[in-house]
């Protein structure tokens, strides 16, 4: 397993070993102590999935404190434009963002720390995106960023995104309890 770091501070792209033959392929995307000799949490205590056709555009999604959580993030099958948002007051990459594309293909996870906003847009159905967390979901703690308020080009003309989504406050508007 390979684990390169992004250009959002403490977020990693982590390239697993695919191991293929004629029955197809096995791959192993979550190593707890390949995360911690890296410094980061691998005690992932929910696990859950979504699935999205092309041109949903999910996120940007996080939890505040005390319930936020570091994510390890992997798409089984499809593709998705996964971006990045760093929310960390203080951090070197405050305000910025980054994107990958996770797939079935590539078999590329991607490291979330606490306090960067996740979202995604579906380039290949169905976008099957798995999901561990290192805090249980708590709906009262559950927020996010407009999508469209941070500068990223998203690839989609006319999204499928869910109200809620679309009602979140802007970047500019958030005021971030994140700290780097």
């Amino acid at each position: 397993m390979e684990m390169n770091e992004l250009a959002v501070a403490g977020c990693f792209v982590v390239v697993p070993r695919l191991f293929r033959d004629a029955r197809g392929r096995f791959v192993k995307p979550v190593v707890s102590s390949v995360l911690r000799a890296k410094g980061l949490r691998s005690d992932f205590v929910e696990q859950y999935y979504s699935t999205s056709a092309k041109g949903v555009i999910r996120g940007m999604h996080f939890q505040l404190p005390p319930h936020d959580h570091a994510k390890l993030v992997y798409c089984a099958a499809g593709a998705v434009q996964d971006v990045l948002l760093d929310l960390r007051v203080g951090s070197p990459t405050f305000g910025r963002y980054c994107t990958l594309t996770l797939s079935d293909e590539n078999a590329h996870a991607v490291y979330i720390p606490s306090g960067v906003a996740h979202g995604f847009v579906g380039l290949q159905e169905p976008g099957l995106l798995v999901y561990n967390v290192t805090s249980e979901y708590a709906p009262t703690h559950d927020s996010g960023v407009r999508w469209d308020s941070f500068g990223f080009d998203w690839p989609v003309g006319q999204p499928v995104m869910s109200d809620r989504d679309r009602a979140f406050p802007t970047l500019a508007e958030f005021e971030s309890p994140f700290r780097a």
